[in-house]
């Protein structure tokens, strides 16, 4: 199935770094539902209205797995990422509910807010480093990634010195510009990594979620590694990309981050309102139909692939008022920041308490705070399944 005319994916950004991409906007205000055409030719419905995005997300008629027939795909390396070897969160029930309940139990509320002190400590510590004898730094890299990669590190089990092997391969992956190959050997190296880790955790166990994994009689070697492997990119890249953004956005509102360090009562629900605003998503979440669906105005006909846009459905007027702004006093409770229904991310409340001790923890200790470089200079990895910024230099003096 091939479309003469529609909106061809994925579509070119504007001149805001923050907004969706212009013509999902478009789309947005014109319906809920549109025609949309992928870079291989495959025509896809892109949702972009809010109610219509959660009502997909929350119906089982629409398949997360990758596998399923017109699953839509924004390049070869992203198919050869969700076929492969796919994780959890790229199957269906009853499969995806028996190994996302092996790890539930991990991010509970409960045990998260156990890890806070640890989380604050983790923070400080990063802040410690990155000023230490200097002036200014690169946020994303002395900062941002560091501190979800430790966490995750810590809570899975893995090595910490061996971060920037599964930094680089995550990047990798994560990228729509890698090829099939890039994306068949990265995926391979990791997965090897990872197997060879359960299996000496299986003989030396520790107090992680990878030993308990590999423990497991019920759970394959391959299994636990994709469940590590799972854990271990989404730990950090999601994170460390949402703190470079969130901070950037507070040096250029200034105001907003004044409201915050005076306010740090505030910070759960300014974490919130980025979140909502931000959405690093921006390449939207894939669904298949497995039936044939009425959506908002449109029958989706079985087989054809749907594209849910996090970005445009957090935007919606009707909702969050005048939802271009960034209020960080606005209730944003109900953003979709972390997807909706069963898939819904797993770490959002570990995201969460980073994020909010990472943003009160630099506005107390670096009241001054800002940008080394003018924001036009900025680059951002707008070709990554996760959106974020390369580097952020900053400096305090």
């Amino acid at each position: 199935m091939t479309v003469a005319t529609a909106l061809e994916l994925p579509a070119p950004y504007g001149s805001c770094p923050f907004d969706p991409p212009p013509p999902y906007t478009a789309a947005a205000r014109e319906a809920a539902v549109t025609r949309a055409v992928l870079p291989d030719g495959t025509a896809c419905w892109l949702v972009t209205g809010y109610d219509e995005v959660r009502a997909v997300l929350a119906d089982a008629r629409f398949s997360a797995d990758a596998r399923t027939p017109g699953f839509p795909f924004l390049s070869a390396g992203q198919r050869e990422l969700a076929t492969a070897k796919p994780s959890f969160i790229r199957m269906d029930d009853p499969e995806h509910a028996r190994l996302r309940r092996m790890v539930t139990k991990d991010f509970l509320v409960k045990r998260i807010e156990q890890l806070r002190p640890g989380i604050q400590d983790i923070v400080d510590r990063a802040v410690d480093r990155m000023t230490e004898g200097r002036t200014s730094a690169d946020l994303v890299a002395d900062f941002a990634l560091p501190i979800p990669s430790l966490v995750i590190c810590l809570m899975l089990g893995v090595p910490y010195e061996d971060h920037e092997l599964f930094q680089s391969l995550s990047r990798t992956l994560l990228d729509n510009r890698t090829t099939r190959a890039e994306a068949e050997r990265a995926h391979a190296q990791l997965m090897g990594y990872l197997a060879g880790l359960a299996q000496r955790k299986r003989r030396h166990p520790g107090d992680d979620i990878l030993s308990r994994l590999a423990a497991r009689e019920d759970l394959t070697d391959q299994e636990t590694a994709s469940l590590g492997f799972l854990l271990l990119v989404t730990g950090h890249e999601s994170t460390a990309n949402m703190t470079a953004v969130s901070v950037l956005a507070l040096l250029r509102r200034p105001d907003q981050a004044e409201l915050l360090r005076r306010n740090p009562d505030l910070v759960r629900g300014a974490v919130e309102e980025l979140l909502r605003h931000l959405t690093i998503i921006h390449l939207g979440l894939g669904r298949a139909a497995t039936e044939t669906v009425r959506v908002g105005e449109v029958t989706i006909p079985a087989g054809e692939g749907v594209i849910c846009m996090l970005s445009t459905a957090n935007r919606d007027e009707q909702l969050f008022g005048p939802a271009a702004d960034l209020d960080l006093t606005r209730d944003a409770r109900r953003h979709v920041a972390f997807g909706y229904g069963v898939h819904q991310c797993l770490g959002q409340t570990l995201a969460r308490v980073e994020l909010q001790t990472v943003l009160t923890t630099l506005l107390r200790r670096l009241p001054t705070l800002r940008l080394a470089v003018p924001a036009d200079r900025l680059t951002y990895n707008q070709d990554a399944i996760v959106y974020g910024l390369r580097a952020l230099p900053v400096t305090w003096t």
